[in-house]
């Protein structure tokens, strides 16, 4: 993963070009991270996709 692929998959997920996940791999990323990283910047993980996140964790 490379900060610039991160901060491009970030990017897209916020203006709503990709879901988590398509933002994930393009980060080279989990869909964890990704949502981490997401939050730690003030972008907002969509609601459906962080219950899908939490339900993969409990699993």
């Amino acid at each position: 993963m490379s900060y610039r692929s991160l901060t491009t998959a970030l990017t897209l997920y916020r203006s709503r070009t990709l879901t988590l996940e398509q933002a994930a791999r393009h980060g080279g990323v989990s869909t964890g991270k990704i949502a981490a990283a997401a939050r730690s910047r003030g972008i907002p993980v969509r609601e459906e996709e962080a219950e899908a996140i939490e339900t993969n964790v409990a699993e």
